[in-house]
C-alpha cells in the first residue's frame, strides 16, 4: 500500500543500522580506554618547586619538643605465657599481650597497668634504645589495675617520668598520650581533658574512682602509657577504652597520678598494697534490701579484729529470731550507703589510722571510734 516500506526493505536495513551501532560502541569503548592506557605525556616534567612554610607554630613546637623530652621515659612491654603441648609435655612460650608502661626512677622500676603482665609467665620491657630486659614483678594491686616492675638496665639508660598534678585538672585542658599502640614504637596523640571523676572497673571487679576521661586517641598497646599535660608531667596511666571493636572511639580512661604516686611507693616498699580494714564480715546488698536495712549491715565480727575490740557486734540468732548487727552508716562523717562507697572511704586512711564509724545499733544512731587494721 501507498506510504509504508516493504517488508524487503525493512528487513534490510534493520541489520545494517545494528550493525552501525555495534561499531560505533566499539570504537567509543576502544577510544576511551586508549586514551586511559595512553594519557597525554610531557617529557620536560619537573618536580614542583617547594613552597616555604616559614616557622612551626607555637603549639606544634610545644608538642614536639614535649614528645622528645617524654618519649625516653615510655617503654614497650611485652608480655609471654608458658603453656603445654597439647599430646605432649614439652613446654612453650608464646606472646601473650603488649603494652606500654613509663620508668619510675633511676633504680629500675616501671610502673605499667596489672592487666598488661596479668598471668604472664615472663615479661619483657624495650627502652626508647631498643635494648630489650627481663622484668620481674615489684608488686601489683590489681584493684587499682598498676603493678610495678624491675629491671636491671643502667641507670644512664634510665629517664625517669615527670610526675605532675591530677588534682588541678580541668575539663577541657590539653593531654597527650605517649604509647605503643599496636606494636608501632613510641606514638603520640593529643586530646583534651573530657571528664572528671570518672569510674571503671577493674579486672577484679572492683571499681577505681576518680579516673580521668579523655579524647586523646589511646588504643592496644598504649594501655599502661602515660597521659602527660601540656608541661609533659604525668598525670595519668592509661587504663582502658570505650569501644565495641577494641579500638579507639574518642573515649579513654587513665587512673589519675595521684593514686599512681600513692600505690607506687607501696608496692615498692612491700610488694603488696595495705588493705585498711575493720576485720568483719558484711552482708550482701540483697540482704541488707531484703530487710529493709539502709546501710552495710555488719553479718560477723572477726575474733581479735580491730571490730571486736571497739565493739561492733555482728549479726546474731536468739531462738527462731534473727537479731541484725549493728549498721555501718558513715565513716568521719562521711556518709556511706554500700560496700564499695565504704571501703573508698577507709582507703583514704593508713593502717593504723583511727577513724569514728557510725553506725546504727537497735535503731539509735552510735559513734564508734576504730583503728584500722591491715587486711592483708
Amino acid at each position: 500500500m501507498h506510504g509504508q516500506e516493504s517488508p524487503s526493505f525493512r528487513s534490510k536495513f534493520s541489520p545494517f543500522l545494528f550493525l552501525a551501532l555495534i561499531f560505533l560502541v566499539a570504537w567509543f569503548l576502544y577510544y576511551r580506554s586508549e586514551k586511559a592506557v595512553n594519557p597525554v605525556t610531557d617529557p620536560d616534567a619537573q618536580s614542583r618547586a617547594v613552597t616555604p612554610r616559614g616557622d612551626l607554630a607555637a603549639d606544634e613546637r610545644n608538642t614536639i619538643a614535649l614528645f622528645k623530652s617524654a618519649s625516653p621515659s615510655v617503654v614497650y612491654i611485652s608480655s609471654i605465657e608458658l603453656r603445654r603441648g597439647l599430646f605432649s609435655l614439652n613446654a612453650y612460650e608464646i606472646p601473650r599481650g603488649t603494652g606500654s608502661g613509663f620508668i619510675w626512677d633511676k633504680q629500675g622500676r616501671v610502673v605499667t597497668n596489672f592487666h598488661v603482665i596479668e598471668d604472664a609467665s615472663r615479661v619483657e620491657v624495650t627502652l626508647g634504645d631498643n635494648s630489650v630486659w627481663k622484668a620481674r614483678l615489684v608488686g601489683a594491686a590489681p584493684d587499682k589495675d598498676l603493678a610495678v616492675l624491675q629491671i636491671e638496665a643502667p641507670a644512664k639508660l634510665l629517664s625517669p617520668i615527670m610526675v605532675g598534678d591530677s588534682e588541678s585538672l580541668q575539663v577541657g585542658q590539653k593531654v597527650f598520650a605517649i604509647g605503643n599502640p599496636f606494636g608501632l614504637d613510641h606514638t603520640i596523640t593529643s586530646g583534651i581533658v573530657s571528664a572528671l571523676g570518672r569510674e571503671i572497673k577493674a579486672a577484679t571487679g572492683r571499681t577505681i574512682q576518680g579516673v580521668i576521661q579523655t579524647d586523646a586517641a589511646i588504643n592496644p598497646g598504649n594501655s599502661g602509657g602515660p597521659l602527660l599535660d601540656s608541661s609533659g608531667r604525668l598525670i595519668g596511666i592509661n587504663t582502658a577504652i570505650y569501644s565495641p571493636s577494641g579500638a579507639s572511639s574518642g573515649i579513654g580512661f587513665a587512673v589519675p597520678v595521684a593514686e599512681i604516686n600513692r600505690v607506687a611507693p607501696e608496692l615498692i616498699r612491700h610488694g603488696k598494697l595495705s588493705r585498711p580494714g575493720l576485720g568483719v564480715t558484711l552482708a550482701a546488698p540483697t540482704i541488707a534490701a531484703q530487710l529493709g536495712i539502709k546501710g552495710i549491715l555488719i553479718v560477723g565480727v572477726q575474733p581479735g579484729s580491730a571490730a571486736e575490740k571497739a565493739g561492733l557486734r555482728g549479726t546474731r540468732q536468739e531462738g527462731r529470731e534473727v537479731v541484725p548487727g549493728d549498721i555501718i552508716v558513715g565513716v568521719n562523717g562521711q556518709k556511706v550507703d554500700d560496700y564499695d562507697q565504704l571501703r573508698r572511704e577507709l582507703e583514704k586512711f593508713k593502717v593504723g589510722t583511727k577513724v569514728i564509724l557510725i553506725i546504727m545499733r537497735d535503731e539509735a544512731p552510735l559513734e564508734i571510734t576504730i583503728t584500722l587494721e591491715d587486711l592483708g
